[in-house]
C-alpha cells in the first residue's frame, strides 16, 4: 500500500527524496502530469466543462471509476486530484490486496478523518476484486469516510457489482490521439534529464506514434529504451527506426496511414474479401492494424463491402458487419481485432454478389436522363380529397388484395418502359429472390 499525502510537491512522484523525482525512476513515472493543464487528451473530462475539472474547482469529488484502456492517465488522473484537493492519497492494487489490506486502508482514513483529513483511496485494477472485497467499500464510501476512485481496463458494467456501481460515477477515458501523445513526448524532451544535455531528433516520430497505440506509457517506456542504446556524450542524437527497432524488438512496419501504403492495403483488403479467401483478408488486416489503421475506418470498409459484394447472396451479412462496427467503435484495440477477425472471416466466406451495387449504379445513370418523365397517377399519394378528385391514386391495386400478395402493375415513370436494373444471381439466398422474381415478371426476368 502506497500513503502520501496529495501536495504539489509530492505529486506523481513515489521513490525521490524531497519529492523530486528520482533518476532511477522510469521516465514515464519522471515527467507524469503534476496539474489537469498538464495533461493531454480527454478533453470530455479536462475541458472548461468538463465534470473533473468543475469537481475540482468546487472542491469537492465524488466516488468515481475510471474506464479506459492502459496508458492514457488513470492513474494520474486520481493523483491530480489528489493534489488539487490536499487530500490524503492512498493506493491498493487489486492484483496483490485482498480485504485485510482494504479494511485497513480505510481504518487508517477513519483516523484521518478525525485529524480533519480527508483520504482519496485509489485502487488500480477494481475489476479483479471480488464481491467479497468490493462489499467492504460500501459503508466507507456511503459514510464519507474515504472518496474511492477505482481504475480499470474492463467494462465496470460487467465487472464492478450492482451496489458498489450505484455509488460511483463512472468515466470513459479515451485512447490518447497521436497528437497528444507527441505532445507528451515533446515535452519529455525539454524537460527531463535523460535528454538536458544533448540535442535529440527523431528521425520517424511516426513509428513511435504508431507503436505507442493510444498508451503514453508505452510511447515514453519505448523512447526512453532507444535512448540507453545511444552511447554517451554531448553530442546530437538522431533515434533512427532502426535504433527503435533493435531496442523494442519490434519492426517498423512499412505502412502509412496517409500514404500510398494505405490505399495500396486497403486495395488488396478489400480483393481478397472479394475473392473468398479469409487468410490473404486476415493477412492484410494484421498489417493494417501492426501498422496504427484506425479500426473504425476498417469496420466502415466491412459495412460498405457486405452491401457491395454480398448484397442478397447473404442478407445477413450486413447485419453482422455493423454489428462488428458497433463492436469496434465500443471497445477499441487491442480486444477490436477479434471483432474484426470474426467479420473478416465472415465475409470473406460466404456467398457473393454485386447484383444490387450495379443495379442502383445503373438505375442512377438513367435516372439523371430521364428526370422529365412524370410519376403515374396511380402511383401518387392523395391526402386530401381535391387530390382525390384530380384522380391522384386512382385505379391503383393493392397487391395484398390479390392472390400471392401480388398483381402486375406498371410501377416506371410515364411512357417510360419497365427496365432490369437488379439482376439476382444464382449464388446463395440470391437464388431464391432470382425464381420468384422469374415468376412475378415473366416478361423480365
Amino acid at each position: 500500500m502506497n500513503i502520501r499525502k496529495g501536495t504539489p510537491d509530492m505529486f506523481g512522484v513515489s521513490g525521490g527524496e524531497g519529492g523530486n523525482p528520482s533518476p532511477f525512476q522510469p521516465l514515464a513515472e519522471r515527467v507524469r502530469p503534476r496539474s489537469l493543464d498538464d495533461m493531454r487528451g480527454q478533453e470530455h473530462l479536462l475541458g472548461p466543462d468538463g465534470p473533473l475539472r468543475r469537481f475540482l474547482s468546487g472542491g469537492q469529488l465524488p466516488s468515481m471509476i475510471f474506464w479506459g484502456p492502459p496508458g492514457t492517465g488513470k492513474t494520474t488522473l486520481a493523483e491530480i486530484c489528489a493534489s488539487a484537493l490536499g487530500f490524503r492519497f492512498e493506493t491498493l492494487s487489486a492484483i496483490d490486496s485482498g480485504v485485510k489490506e482494504v479494511r485497513r486502508a480505510l481504518s487508517d482514513a477513519a483516523s484521518a478523518r478525525e485529524r480533519g483529513e480527508r483520504t482519496i483511496l485509489f485502487i488500480d485494477e477494481i475489476h479483479r476484486f471480488n464481491k467479497a472485497q468490493q462489499d467492504t467499500l460500501l459503508h466507507a464510501i456511503e459514510q464519507g469516510v474515504v472518496v474511492l476512485i477505482g481504475a480499470t481496463t474492463e467494462n465496470p458494467s460487467f465487472e464492478v457489482n450492482s451496489a458498489l456501481l450505484s455509488r460511483m460515477q463512472v468515466y470513459i477515458l479515451k485512447p490518447l490521439t497521436e497528437d497528444d501523445i507527441a505532445s507528451l513526448i515533446q515535452r519529455a524532451m525539454d524537460s527531463d534529464s535523460l535528454f538536458a544535455s544533448r540535442k535529440v531528433e527523431l528521425e520517424d516520430p511516426g513509428f513511435l506514434l504508431r507503436f505507442a497505440g493510444g498508451d503514453a506509457r508505452k510511447a515514453l517506456n519505448a523512447l526512453e529504451a532507444a535512448m540507453s542504446l545511444v552511447p554517451e556524450g554531448d553530442g546530437p542524437v538522431q533515434l533512427t527506426a532502426d535504433v527503435f527497432e533493435r531496442a523494442l524488438q519490434h519492426r517498423a512496419p512499412m505502412y502509412d496511414k496517409g500514404g500510398e501504403a494505405h490505399y495500396d492495403t486497403i486495395s488488396a483488403f478489400i480483393k481478397s474479401l472479394r475473392g473468398s479467401d479469409p487468410d490473404a483478408a486476415l493477412f492484410w488486416l494484421a498489417r493494417m492494424i501492426d501498422g496504427g489503421e484506425d479500426p473504425k475506418f476498417i469496420a466502415r470498409r466491412l459495412v460498405i463491402f457486405a452491401s457491395e459484394d454480398v448484397g442478397n447472396a447473404d442478407p445477413y451479412a450486413i447485419t453482422l458487419a455493423v454489428s462488428v462496427f458497433q463492436a469496434v467503435s465500443m471497445i477499441g484495440l487491442p480486444e477490436a481485432r477479434i471483432n474484426l477477425a470474426q467479420g473478416v472471416t465472415y465475409l470473406a466466406s460466404c456467398a457473393k454478389s454485386n447484383a444490387a451495387y450495379a443495379g442502383i449504379n445503373e438505375a442512377l445513370a438513367e435516372s439523371k436522363l430521364l428526370q422529365n418523365l412524370s410519376i403515374p397517377m396511380h402511383l401518387r399519394n392523395a391526402p386530401t380529397k381535391l387530390m382525390k378528385r384530380q384522380g391522384y391514386g386512382a385505379n391503383y391495386r393493392y397487391p395484398h388484395s390479390f392472390p400471392g400478395h401480388f398483381v402486375e402493375e406498371h410501377y416506371f415513370p410515364e411512357g417510360m418502359e419497365p427496365k432490369t436494373y437488379y439482376r439476382p444471381t444464382e449464388e446463395g439466398r440470391e437464388k431464391f429472390l432470382a425464381d420468384r422474381l422469374r415468376s412475378l415478371w415473366k416478361n423480365r426476368y
